[in-house]
Order: C-alpha cells, then structure tokens, then sequence
C-alpha cells in the first residue's frame, strides 16, 4: 500500500480534510449572518451602553437608566433578528451529513487496515514478558487458517508485531 489511492500520505489529507471541514462548519455556524442591520444594532448597543456608563452623578441616574433600557430593548430586538436568520440558513443538515460521511470513511478505514499491524518491536525488548505475550495467543481455527486475536507475535523472526 506504498504510493496507490491509500498511501498514509492521503489518509493523512483525508482525515485532515474531514477534521477542517468540520471545524469550517462550526465557525460558520457559530458566526452567523453579519448582515448590515445587526452591525448596525451591536453599534448602537455598544454606543448607548456607554453613555450609560459615563452617567454616573445621582442626578443623572434617570437618563443613564433610560439609555440601559433603550440597549436592553436593542439587544432583544438583535436576538430576535439572529433567530430569524437562523431559522433561514440551518447548517444542521449539513453537520449531519459530514457526521455520517466521517464515521463511513473511518469505519471503511478500520476495516481495510484492520489486518495490518501496527507496530514491530525487536524480541529482546519484550523478553521480560514473553509468559504475558504468550499467554494472548489464542485458539487456532483448524478449517479456517487464521486465528482471532489482537495482537500477532512471531517469534521466529526476531521482531513481534502488534
């Protein structure tokens, strides 16, 4: 499986394709619209919501008061515009779809390379532990020719893989 379609060079790419086309559909989601109009409100919001704060002598509690309400009706009025455009633009469909589409192509990867090891590490250093090792060694399928087990030690060969 050196340089063909599932080199580790394109299951990198594709794993890391997956990973950003995930994290570009949270950001996108999270962001939202950035229309004019609730630019235009944030402003205001944050405009009024200083003044209010520079109001700060007892005889001018009631204007800076005023100008809270005012931001606090402003705010509601931009959440209320947030929803309509959430309601507009649902990314769910597409989360839902990059959710499936991941756990085929993994679930496909896993099969493929299931066989495959993982590791090989020379004997000498697991010969502390060749009673444990041996003793994961399971039952060998006469009709079949293979056997079921998670990990496949040679000891042959000076090197076990994993």
């Amino acid at each position: 499986m050196g340089g063909g379609f599932l080199s580790p060079l394109s299951i990198f790419l594709l794993v890391a394709a997956l990973h950003l086309l995930d994290r570009l559909l949270e950001f996108v989601k999270k962001r939202g619209s950035r229309s004019g109009e609730q630019r235009r409100l944030r402003e205001e919001i944050n405009k009024l919501l200083k003044e209010a704060s520079s109001l700060s002598t007892p005889s001018t509690f009631a204007q800076a008061a005023k100008l809270r309400r005012l931001a606090a009706a402003k705010e509601k009025e931009l959440v209320r515009n947030q929803e309509e455009n959430n309601k507009e633009k649902s990314y769910d469909s597409y989360a839902r779809v990059l959710m499936i589409s991941k756990v085929l192509i993994y679930a496909g990867l896993i099969w493929l390379f299931w066989s495959i090891p993982v590791a090989a590490v020379p004997q000498h250093l697991l010969q502390p532990f060749d009673i444990f090792l041996e003793s994961w060694r399971c039952y060998q399928w006469p009709s079949h020719g293979w056997n079921n087990t998670m990990a496949s030690f040679d000891f042959s060969n000076q090197q076990v893989l994993v």
